[in-house]
């Protein structure tokens, strides 16, 4: 089962108590006070880990305590600090920690995008000092010792972004599936009817030279889709972190619709969720063009493709018919929105315009 978004209750562990202890040893005397200090409450961590890919285990077990700290002892001896608790979750993932703002609940508190990202979510408390602590030269057998302090406690939410450098779009049955199991080796569910695609696929293209990209399948849109309509909304912002989208377009008479129709759609339904998708670089495929029984319908789209300004390419999914082609494409407009990525730095202000101002480059 694919899980994306959880929510999940964590609380640190207790400071341990210090002890309140005098010494009582023969041919000792005046032994004076021995209490240890109490041991720190273990802390909680979320860590990024490539070796899961689902939430779902925190769907099933959303509690989660730490070790609380054990309490002094006499003898000066401190309390065992309690164990740290790492809890690890996909690459992509964002934490976000419930607060008291009506406007906004949940405030982003980490984003664990990177192997061994790591976030302190809750922190264990500080163990209370024992009665050995407050000896002074006119207090020499104090009855003073400190609580330990309590553990944070804190409610999170969860929200898994996938980490792909492609993402497919389209209408239900277009043929994203079909396309991800042709040019990798993730095996979708495939069957003639819509919404076969119920949760988002990834898959690594190989080309050569040692050239490789992930590619995401983001089950089928519907105008509306930003509003809450069909499956797409519940998985939209996993394009968030892509670089590139590919339309994939049906362009046969099948459907019942217009191939320039469903461009449109989809296109709008990524700017209203959110414009930073359509602002995206965006390549347009014509597919199942092994089933076309009107070209007209394919011509219309190639128009509507530039003029958007888009590469246009005709493929089939199923024959493969135009593959080759468009993997260069998508690796050309990847390697360009890279390159772009790793260039891009904050100019100050008057940057660009001073020839005396030094811009740094990497």
């Amino acid at each position: 089962m694919f899980v994306d978004e959880v929510h999940i209750h964590v609380h640190a562990g207790h400071g341990g108590r210090g002890c309140l202890a005098f010494r009582r040893e023969k041919r000792v005397p005046r032994g004076g006070p021995s209490g240890g200090d109490g041991g720190h409450g273990g802390s909680i961590s979320i860590v990024a880990s490539p070796h899961t890919n689902t939430l779902i285990n925190y769907r099933f077990h959303p509690e989660f305590d730490a070790e609380k700290g054990q309490h002094g002892q006499g003898s000066n001896r401190t309390g065992h600090d309690g164990k740290d608790l790492e809890l690890p979750v996909p690459l992509g993932t964002l934490v976000y920690e419930k607060s008291d703002d009506p406007d906004a609940p949940y405030r982003l508190i980490a984003d664990l995008a990177h192997d061994g990202d790591r976030a302190l979510v809750a922190k264990g408390g500080r163990g209370g000092m024992g009665n050995a602590r407050f000896a002074t030269a006119t207090n020499r057998a104090p009855r003073k010792v400190q609580p330990g302090e309590p553990g944070e406690e804190k409610v999170l939410r969860l929200e898994l972004k996938l980490l792909a450098d492609v993402g497919l779009v389209g209408f239900p049955n277009a043929g994203k599936s079909t396309l991800i199991s042709r040019i990798s080796a993730a095996r979708p569910k495939i069957a003639d009817y819509p919404f076969t695609t119920l949760t988002p696929n990834l898959g690594v293209v190989g080309l050569s030279g040692d050239r490789s990209f992930i590619v995401a399948d983001v089950p089928g849109l519907i105008e509306g889709a930003h509003r809450g309509q069909g499956l797409g909304h519940q998985f939209l912002r996993h394009l968030e972190r892509t670089k590139v989208l590919v339309h994939l377009v049906d362009v046969t008479s099948v459907t019942g619709r217009h191939p320039v129709d469903d461009l449109n759609t989809v296109r709008r339904e990524l700017e209203l969720f959110q414009p930073t998708l359509a602002a995206k670089p965006q390549i347009v495929t014509a597919n199942k063009i092994d089933a076309v029984d009107d070209e007209e319908r394919v011509a219309a789209l190639a128009r509507r493709s530039s003029e958007l300004g888009l590469p246009f390419f005709r493929i089939s999914a199923v024959s493969g018919a135009g593959l080759p082609d468009l993997l260069e494409e998508m690796w050309r407009q990847l390697a360009a929105a890279r390159q772009a990525s790793a260039t891009a730095i904050e100019l100050p202000d008057g940057a660009g315009k001073d020839p005396d101002v030094q811009i740094p480059t990497r």
